[in-house]
């Protein structure tokens, strides 16, 4: 295991993670930093437990509307590939049809050909 040493409103706390997650782990502290410094900005010091709760509370409802856009999204996507697979089915049956009238057409050129001929 790591240790890394993380400042969150400015006081240090020694934090293990695995190998190679170090720099991960800085990322994350410092988005909670960032929350607090903001919190702490306009509510003023109302101890850190009260400011770490309500920058968790914050990330967590970002992280919320994140799911919710990802859900929403999943499902564009879901009905993007039906509204293909639909395409794609109308695209074949067209182009059989099309093969169709081109192949009758081409047998009634050919006994047009025939009855001309002398």
């Amino acid at each position: 295991m790591a240790q890394v040493v993380v400042n969150v409103n400015d006081r240090p706390y020694t934090m293990q993670c695995d190998e190679g997650e170090e720099e991960h782990l800085s990322e994350l502290a410092q988005l909670i930093d960032t929350e607090v410094a903001k919190l702490k900005q306009s509510f003023g010091q109302v101890g850190d437990t009260r400011l770490l709760l309500m920058a968790a509370l914050v990330i967590a409802d970002q992280l919320a509307a994140s799911l919710i856009r990802i859900e929403d999204l999943e499902d564009e996507v879901t009905a993007m590939k039906h509204a293909r697979l639909a395409a794609n089915d109308r695209s074949i049956s067209l182009e059989r049809t099309v093969a169709e009238r081109l192949s009758a057409a081409a047998v009634r050129l050919e006994d047009l050909s025939r009855e001309m001929s002398p």
